[in-house]
This record gives C-alpha cells, sequence and structure tokens, in this order.
C-alpha cells in the first residue's frame, strides 16, 4: 500500500504547535481545580503534582523522541509498538488508540469546549450533585465534536493551520495570569496567605488525594503522544519529532506551575477549592480579581478557543487511527479504510470511523458517567462501570508503554547507552508510578472495570485481526 503514503506537508512549528496546543487546552483549567481539590488547599503539593506528572512525560517523550529520530512510517506510537515488540503488539495498541483512547478524549474536550463556552455567556452546564446536564451544553458539544472531524477529514491543512493559529491564543491566558498574577498574589500577600493554609486547623492533609491528584492532572499533559501522529506528514522528522515533543513538553511543564501559583491571588482556599469538580469557574474568578470583572468573562473566549485548538489536534491523530492500522494490513477490511481520497490526499473512510467511535464515547460520558438530563443519574456512582473515561484510559495507554519500554532495551542495539538502557528505565518506572498512583487514587474497582471492558474491546480487535505482508 506504499501508494497510499501522506505527502509530507508540517514544518517544526506546526509540530511544536501539535504538542503546546494539544497538551494546553482544557486540562489545566479544568485539572486545575481539580489538584486544588484533591491536595486540600495545598498549594505547593499541587505543584508538586504538575512537576511530578510533567517529569514523567518529559521523560516518556524522550524515549519516543530517541525512536522517531531513527524510525519514521505512519502513526507515531504505532510504529515505537512495532518497532519495540513487533506488528502484533503494534495492532493491539493501534486498536486502543482508535477505539478507546483517542475518540475518548476528544469526546470529553468536545464537552469541556462547550462547557467553557456556557460559561461565557453564565450557562451552568453541569449540576454534579443532581449529575443532571443542561441539554445546551451536549448539544453545543456534540457541534463541536462533528465540526472537528469535518474540518480535519475534509481540509488536513487548513486544520494544520488552525493548529498553530489556536495554540498562539491560548497561550495568552496562561502568560498573562501566570506572570502577572504571580506577582499580584505576592505583592499583596495572598500569595503566602494561601502557603500557609496548610498550617491551619482547616488544612487535613490526603495521601490518596495526592496521588488521586497525579492520575487527573494527566490527562492535562497527554496531548504530547498525539502529536506523534503526524510524523509521516512532518518534514525532516527525524530532526524536529524529538525537537517539537522536548521543547513542548518542557514549555508546558512551566507554564503550568506558573499558573496553578498565580490562583494563590484569590487568597481564599475555601474559594478555589470549591470551583471543584469541574473548576470551569476558578479561571474566571482569578482572572476578575486581577485584571477587572469584565476579564473574568472576557477570558472564556480565550479558553474556549484553546479547548477547540486541543479538540483540534486530537481529532488529527484520531482521524489517522484506523488508516494507521490498514496500511499494515492490519484490521477490518483494510483496503478499504486504508484509502486515500485523490481529491484532498486524505483518509477520509478512516476519519468517519473515528467521528462515529467519538460520538458513541461522548454519549458514553455525558449520560453514564457525568449522569445526563434527567437520566442514568446513578450508574456514575458505580465505580465498576462509571469510571471517569479520560483518565483511567491515560493510565491504561501508559500499562501499554511498560513492554514498549522493556523491548526498547532488548532490541535496539543501534541507540546508545543512555538511549537505550537509562532513558526506556527511568520511562517504565514513570509508567509503574502512573499506575500505582491510579490504584491508590481511583480504587480497584475503576482500575478493574475498566480493565475488564479494555480487554473485551482488544478481544473485539483480535477477530479482525489479519495476517499478512505489508504490500
Amino acid at each position: 500500500m506504499e501508494k497510499n503514503r501522506m505527502e509530507k506537508r508540517y514544518g517544526l512549528p506546526t509540530a511544536i504547535s501539535m504538542v503546546i496546543g494539544i497538551v494546553i487546552g482544557s486540562g489545566i483549567f479544568i485539572k486545575g481545580g481539580k489538584i486544588l481539590s484533591l491536595t486540600n488547599g495545598n498549594m505547593l503539593q499541587a505543584i508538586a503534582v504538575i512537576l511530578v506528572v510533567g517529569l514523567i512525560c518529559i521523560i516518556c517523550s524522550l524515549v519516543f523522541a530517541s525512536l522517531g529520530s531513527q524510525y519514521e512510517n505512519v502513526n507515531g506510537v504505532v510504529d515505537f509498538a512495532e518497532v519495540a515488540l513487533g506488528p502484533k503488539y503494534a495492532y493491539f495498541v493501534g486498536w486502543f488508540m482508535t477505539t478507546i483512547f483517542a475518540p475518548t478524549i476528544a469526546a470529553m474536550l468536545a464537552f469541556f469546549s462547550a462547557m467553557m463556552f456556557g460559561a461565557l455567556f453564565n450557562i451552568e452546564a453541569v449540576d454534579f450533585a443532581t449529575g443532571n446536564i443542561n441539554y445546551m451544553t451536549i448539544g453545543i458539544g456534540a457541534t463541536f465534536l462533528m465540526l472537528a472531524y469535518g474540518i480535519n477529514a475534509l481540509s488536513p491543512i487548513i486544520a494544520g493551520k488552525l493548529q498553530v493559529g489556536s495554540t498562539i491564543i491560548k497561550l495568552v491566558p496562561l502568560v498573562l495570569m501566570g506572570v502577572i498574577g504571580t506577582i499580584v498574589g505576592i505583592k499583596n500577600g495572598s500569595t503566602q496567605t494561601v502557603l500557609n493554609f496548610v498550617n491551619t486547623a482547616e488544612y487535613v492533609s490526603s495521601e490518596g488525594g495526592f496521588f488521586n491528584a497525579v492520575v487527573g492532572f494527566a490527562f492535562a499533559y497527554e496531548g504530547w503522544i498525539f502529536a506523534t501522529s503526524i510524523n509521516s506528514e512532518l518534514k525532516n522528522a527525524k530532526r524536529n519529532l524529538p525537537l517539537a515533543l522536548i521543547i513542548g513538553s518542557v514549555t508546558v511543564t512551566i507554564l503550568y506551575a506558573l499558573y496553578i501559583f498565580s490562583m494563590s491571588s484569590l487568597k481564599d482556599v475555601s474559594l478555589i477549592i470549591g470551583t471543584w469538580p469541574f473548576g470551569e469557574k476558578l479561571a474566571g474568578l482569578a482572572f476578575a480579581n486581577v485584571f477587572g470583572k469584565p476579564f473574568g468573562t472576557l477570558i472564556y473566549v480565550f479558553i474556549t478557543i484553546s479547548c477547540l485548538g486541543t479538540l483540534n489536534g486530537v481529532v488529527m491523530s484520531s482521524c489517522r487511527s484506523l488508516y494507521s492500522l490498514s496500511v499494515r494490513n492490519l484490521g477490518p477490511d483494510p483496503e478499504f479504510f486504508g484509502d486515500i481520497d485523490k481529491q484532498n490526499n486524505f483518509a477520509i473512510k478512516s476519519s468517519l470511523i473515528g467521528m462515529m467511535l467519538a460520538g458513541f464515547w461522548y454519549g458514553w460520558t455525558t449520560t453514564i458517567w457525568m449522569g445526563g438530563p434527567d437520566m442514568m443519574g446513578t450508574l456514575h456512582t458505580n465505580n465498576w462501570i462509571g469510571w471517569e473515561p479520560d483518565e483511567v484510559c491515560i493510565i491504561c495507554l501508559y500499562l501499554m508503554y511498560i513492554p514498549m519500554m522493556i523491548g526498547l532495551m532488548v532490541k535496539a542495539k543501534n541507540l546508545s547507552f543512555i538511549e537505550r538502557f537509562v532513558i526506556p528505565f527511568l520511562g517504565l518506572l514513570s509508567c509503574l508510578f502512573f499506575c500505582y498512583s491510579c490504584w491508590v487514587g481511583k480504587g480497584y474497582q475503576q482500575c478493574l472495570g475498566f480493565l475488564i471492558f479494555f480487554t473485551i474491546v482488544e478481544l473485539i480487535g483480535f477477530a479482525f485481526l489479519k495476517k499478512g505482508k505489508k504490500k
């Protein structure tokens, strides 16, 4: 299927924008309030969560960067699984990315984008206490999801340009609040008040909360892996992919730490942690406090664009997921789903499957986990089925990285000692730490419940597994 290779159309700026742009989105604005709540207002512990998760992602991106510098085919993470453990394992990783990971993250981002858009008009998206979601929010999120897939399928060049543009826009609130908010907080003493909260009678430490926060905040970083999906379309990929992964990951970690620290400018810890479970109000409160009330509303314009930019980046990967299996002559009907449309030189059929799967997960998220509008409200309290899909599936992906790290150390004899052993070993420890954090933070019911579902999906994938040489 050599004739079905896509053209090289993206440069280093787009690749860096992919990393920064996909990572920075709803995660920091939604999960920021969550980690401050789960750490019970312990600002330094919240910063530690950001740095720990950031370090893990930097280490893992270094592993993939070293592989990306010498291996170039179609879809990054699937390629890396293949070079580490062979085509069969790569297929199961790709099947997970196609059916669960990418569409789940896309569905969550579509809803978060709608939630932030609603906040611009003071529309409360979710009453989490009753499990009811505003019908309008559900409709807006579904529209965002369909538009993202439509743009990527019909005009991938425009999608790439949108990614660069949205990245620049989404940096505005993080840099403004991260720098100015931190200065204001230190100057007026509110930062010191928040830091001293751990010494008051109201503060209660929570070890499990820290690990739960680690799992939750993994969502805010995970976009870096999606950037590897365009390595075959990246100009000078051997140089540009590693640079983009490293520069992007370090930049995001610094910005995240500054932004969360700047939340101390609010001074009132109970107000900060009270914005959970979704934390969409935290950004508006912080900006209104530092820049004035009009900016507390205006900021949601930037955040909505930020969320949509992240959604666009994830959809870029989702559209290519089934195609990446088909070019290996694997999965359901490889000839059909591996076909490239001549008009726009893109995998339209793969994109349609991605959109349908994202629609399924959007329905799952809004009706089962969140509760939905006056329906199924009790299911999200059942941990065996009501797992938070975006967070648990991310940790499951890191679980799948573990054999890849071991395979790299065994097979990659042409790499240096540091690249072959040291970095993958650190990556292995990082993945194990994520898994441990999920078990402690989420509990065994959510973990086992999701793993049972994951096993069923992979067994379905096994039924589609086709053997044979690539064409």
